[in-house]
């Protein structure tokens, strides 16, 4: 089984709205997956597209010889993890201050050659 990841790390999108864009594309063959995110209004989506389009170049770099495409793989495991958050602070009615908290993720993407795909 051929296996590619790759993580991107402190990207400026909350990770809870990322988490909802996830839930549609995880599991499915990553054709499929970036024609969900090619046309999701979200800006998750396109960021996790990237992303799985990276995860898949490092697979087939890792095949060497072995031929693969893009459409022997699948979406394996896609996470979206809290980062840190970046605090700025506003001033606000009466003399207050607010603090605005600025989100960040850590996304981990894993895709692996579908079962029972022939090599050639």
């Amino acid at each position: 089984m051929i296996e590619g990841r790759t993580y991107q790390r402190f990207v400026r999108m909350s990770p809870m709205k990322a988490r909802r864009v996830v839930e549609l594309v995880k599991g499915k063959p990553v054709p499929e997956a970036l024609a969900i995110l090619e046309f999701l209004p979200q800006k998750p989506a396109r960021i996790l597209k990237k992303a799985i389009e990276h995860a898949v170049a490092n697979a087939i770099n890792k095949a060497g010889e072995i031929r693969v495409k893009p459409e022997d793989f699948y979406v394996k495991d896609l996470r979206v993890d809290r980062g840190p958050m970046y605090k700025r602070i506003r001033p606000w009615s009466m003399g207050r201050t607010v603090i605005i908290r600025k989100r960040t993720s850590h996304i981990t993407v894993v895709v692996e050659e579908k079962e029972g795909k022939e090599r050639r």
